[in-house]
C-alpha cells in the first residue's frame, strides 16, 4: 500500500506560478510511476503528467506541455508539479497518482488550485 499527500495548491492570479509536491510512503519510491491529474469544476478527471520510474521519461497533456514540469526527488519520496503561467482553465483539484506496470494503483486526496482572471 502507498499512501500519498499532496501540498502546495491554492488561489493565484492568471501568469502566476505554483509548485504542487507529492509525498510517498509505504513502498520504495523509486520503484513507482508519478503522475498528476486534474478534475476541473463540473468535469471529468484528466491526465496532467507524468514520470517514469528513475526519471527515465515524462509525459504532458497538450494543455500543459511548455509551462508544467513534473519532476521528482527520490532521497525525499516526493514528485513535484510545478505550474507556470496559469491560466482560469487550469482550475480543478490536483491529485497525485503512483503505480506500476498494472497502472495507476495509488492516489492522493486532492489539493485545490484556482487561478482567477
Amino acid at each position: 500500500q502507498v499512501h500519498l499527500v499532496e501540498s502546495g495548491g491554492g488561489l493565484v492570479q492568471a501568469g502566476d506560478s505554483l509548485r504542487l509536491s507529492c509525498t510517498a510512503s509505504g513502498r520504495p519510491f523509486s520503484s513507482l510511476t508519478m503522475g498528476w491529474f486534474r478534475r476541473p469544476p463540473g468535469e471529468e478527471r484528466e491526465f496532467v503528467a507524468a514520470i517514469s520510474r528513475s526519471d527515465e521519461g515524462t509525459h504532458y497533456a497538450n494543455s500543459v506541455k511548455g509551462r508544467f514540469t513534473i519532476s521528482r526527488e527520490d532521497a525525499k519520496n516526493t514528485a513535484y508539479l510545478q505550474m507556470n503561467s496559469l491560466e482560469p482553465d487550469d482550475t480543478a483539484v490536483y491529485y497525485c497518482a503512483a503505480g506500476g506496470p498494472s497502472g495507476w494503483e495509488y492516489w492522493g486526496q486532492g489539493t485545490h488550485v484556482t487561478v482567477s482572471s
